[in-house]
């Protein structure tokens, strides 16, 4: 049996956008809401470059990454054709208007993944 945990409101996330679950040590979890109410969660992080689909475009159940426009499913997490990769996705329900993810896929599902290093590459001296 799931232990579940609360996150939010299912009115506190944007329609047609997503609110973020920060993790320790981790790449945080997105949640997404669609036009319908239906909710979903991947880990915020696109399959392609790693960008944050939390800031993506939300549309039917895909969501646009924002930095090179890839469609990602909401419903499994892979990309659309003819783009291929997938990011982890998260059990997650709504009871009683209250969002909820699964406790133990929060605490260790994709822990291995790293998180995108934004910016110039860093120059090293010997």
């Amino acid at each position: 049996m799931s232990e579940w945990k609360k996150i939010c409101r299912v009115d506190e996330i944007p329609s047609l956008g997503a609110r973020r679950v920060a993790r320790d040590g981790a790449v945080a979890v997105a949640v997404f809401r669609n036009a319908d109410d239906q909710v979903f969660a991947l880990l915020d992080r696109c399959p392609h470059k790693g960008g944050p689909l939390s800031q993506g475009i939300v549309f039917g159940t895909s969501v646009a990454c924002p930095l090179h426009n890839w469609t990602i499913g909401l419903d499994d997490g892979c990309a659309k054709a003819p783009d291929e990769g997938c990011t982890p996705k998260f059990a997650c329900k709504v009871e009683s208007g209250e969002v909820f993810l699964d406790a133990a896929e929060l605490a260790g599902k994709a822990l291995d993944l790293a998180a995108p290093v934004a910016g110039p590459k860093l120059k090293t001296t010997a």
